[in-house]
């Protein structure tokens, strides 16, 4: 297997090949904890943080820890995270997603970044519960505005069904996604449950959150809260 995957990062193929790579419940855990912790880390500088006008509004949030980018002879873009969104009776379970995206030329190294999606109406929503779709393309992004800036958080309102964030070395900012798709993770939500459920099941609250989910649920539900 190693010499496998060796021989497709050669050729440029790494990416896809790591991304099929099923994981097991103890990496999905830590994959949702992981999330928690990036939540927690933006949002505990309020004047770096992500809006709470923007947290207020949101419907879904996807949050992919250290999504890289990487280059052998072919440039690539990917991650692995997960997708909550807002119910009658609070936040649902989360559900794995896959984010890829690509570029050509010739580059050399990698680097990982934080990424956190808000979707901020029931149409940001529907495309986040959708099997596969492009931000930018299937669905209108823009760059999210940061802090307490109440000029910049007010276009949005009008224009995005998603507001795309990144967080490198403790620092936030909008970014553009365009291009960039998103795509469910059957196998790995299947694991994570124990059985299979539709994506838009557990999205609606129809299925009980596992434990280790709790405390992600409870911190977006902090952050998310309506005054």
């Amino acid at each position: 297997m190693k010499k496998m995957l060796m021989l497709l990062c050669m050729a440029g193929l790494c990416v896809p090949a790591l991304a099929a790579i099923r994981s097991g419940k103890a990496a999905l855990d830590q994959r949702v904890e992981a999330s928690k912790d990036v939540i927690d880390e933006i949002m505990r500088t309020p004047d770096k943080s992500i809006p709470s006008s923007v947290m207020q509004k949101a419907t879904c949030i996807a949050v992919v820890p250290s999504f890289k980018k990487g280059a052998f002879i072919v440039g690539a873009q990917y991650g692995q995270g997960v997708v909550t969104c807002r119910t009658g009776h609070g936040w649902s379970g989360p559900v794995f997603i896959r984010m890829e995206g690509g570029s050509f030329g010739f580059q050399a190294g990698a680097q990982g970044t934080d990424l956190v999606l808000v979707a901020v109406n029931q149409k940001g929503m529907q495309d986040l519960l959708k099997s596969k779709f492009k931000v930018g393309g299937d669905a209108a992004a823009a760059a999210g505005p940061v802090g307490r800036n109440a000029q910049a958080s007010t276009d949005w309102k009008m224009n995005a069904e998603l507001l795309t964030y990144s967080r490198n070395k403790g620092l936030l900012a909008g970014i553009d996604l365009d291009g960039t798709s998103v795509s469910q993770n059957s196998e790995d939500t299947t694991t994570y449950y124990g059985a299979p459920h539709p994506f838009s099941q557990i999205l609606t609250g129809a299925v009980q959150p596992p434990a280790s989910a709790q405390s992600f649920v409870q911190a977006v539900e902090t952050y998310s809260r309506r005054g």
